[in-house]
């Protein structure tokens, strides 16, 4: 298996990774899965191009290996066949900012005897984008037959699209089945990902700290779980919070609350308490009267919201409980904001948590951050510099931090 970086040290019984370290891709045409699943504004233009930045250096090392590369990827999620807002055709200015001087071929079909003229005449240091894979629905059924299909691209396999990776699709692990041990393997994006993530579930330097977010405790049930046998700290915070506090006696007025899991709420807190994990909440919030940018806020108590008024931000108080956990931490997970972010006036909770993990990070921690939502907030505060990585999959990530076997990573040790 081919996989590009330094070596790295992982528990054998999750991966075996063989190192190919010295791979030259000369005279070789690679047929690459990348996640240039990006924002367009209503122009069509590239909003953030953090997923074509993570894939631009094993691009650039085939590239200048004196190799050729076919890239693969979805946008959107198209319905029923071609439509033009998810069409790759408009990430190319962007991704061609990233080649200066480099020509890039597109393909306006993924699988069309034009897309495989062009991929058969395609030249080395020359690039090949076919159209967006979910134009097929035999993509995301992971179809044998259209995998075989767009196998024929290259002659070695490159997945570099960790954001997918939890995607059992033709492009992302059907597609590894033709292709030998030796002519598959991870790009330096793909390998980042999955060891910072491994470095964090298994050799973290304590005290060990999760940052737990986002809108519903169902949706990061098994996160906790997870990460109660491996945390000093969860700092749980967003909507997921008040589903804990109501578990615990609070009021919680109108906010976003899952009633079927307040049983399960407790027995989390419960075994938390029984491995010695610390779970800290909201001591205050910030409620809305309504959900909206404009809304009126006030602060309150986190187990007394008034009746009609809803907690879209952490509080004060929290901040600086928060922020002091995470500054004394030396491995710091953070999946999920503290809030609704997106509205200005409920962000504040959300880039203090950002603030503090760069402060942490400048002092010497390991932070990671979780893909989607939190890789946003960090992003947006400007401080995704001052953090030691990034995650560019949201989903991806939180299975893969659940203990979940990832279908494209699986594909590659086959």
């Amino acid at each position: 298996m081919i996989r590009f970086g330094l070596p790295f040290f992982f528990d054998q019984k999750i991966y075996k990774m063989i190192n190919f370290q010295q791979t030259n891709f000369k005279d070789q045409k690679v047929v690459m899965r990348v996640d240039f699943n990006v924002p367009l504004d209503a122009a069509y233009n590239v909003t953030d191009d953090t997923r074509i930045a993570g894939a631009a250096a094993t691009i650039q090392k085939i590239l200048n290996d004196g190799g050729s590369v076919v890239l693969m990827s979805h946008l959107g999620r198209p319905k029923g066949g071609p439509e033009n807002k998810y069409s790759l055709k408009h990430i190319l200015p962007a991704l061609q900012s990233y080649f200066e001087g480099v020509t890039i071929h597109f393909a306006d079909d993924c699988i069309s005897e034009d897309a495989f003229a062009k991929s058969a005449a395609l030249k080395n240091g020359e690039l090949l984008l076919l159209e967006n894979l979910r134009f097929y629905p035999e993509e995301e059924k992971g179809n044998p037959e259209f995998a075989k299909k767009l196998s024929k691209h290259g002659t070695i396999y490159i997945n570099d699209a960790f954001g997918t990776a939890h995607r059992e699709h033709a492009s992302t692990a059907t597609i590894a089945t033709n292709f030998d041990t030796n002519h598959k393997g991870f790009g330096y994006l793909m390998a980042a990902e999955v060891e910072n993530a491994t470095k964090l579930l298994n050799s973290s330097e304590k005290p060990v700290t999760a940052i737990v977010g986002g809108a519903k405790v169902s949706d990061k049930i098994q996160l906790l779980e997870r990460l109660i046998d491996s945390m000093d700290n969860i700092l749980i915070g967003g909507g997921m919070a008040y589903t804990f506090l109501f578990a615990l006696g609070g009021k919680i007025g109108n906010s976003l609350f899952e009633a079927e899991f307040v049983d399960l709420a407790i027995k989390i807190m419960d075994k938390a308490k029984a491995c010695n994990t610390k779970i800290y909440l909201p001591t205050d919030n910030i409620a809305a009267d309504k959900f909206a940018a404009d809304a009126n806020s006030q602060e309150v108590d986190s187990m007394a919201i008034p009746d009609g008024w809803m907690g879209l931000d952490i509080g004060p108080k929290t901040i600086v409980e928060f922020s002091n956990i995470i500054k004394s931490s030396k491995t710091i997970l953070w999946n999920g904001p503290m809030g609704v972010f997106e509205f200005e006036k409920f962000a504040t909770g959300t880039f203090a948590v950002a603030k503090a993990l760069a402060e942490a990070t400048d002092a010497g921690a390991f932070s990671l951050i979780g893909g989607g939502d939190s890789a946003s907030a960090i992003n947006k505060s400007g401080l995704e510099d001052r953090v030691s990585f990034v995650s560019t999959g949201g989903g991806a990530m939180l299975e893969f931090l659940e203990g979940k076997e990832l279908p494209g990573i699986k594909a590659i040790q086959d």
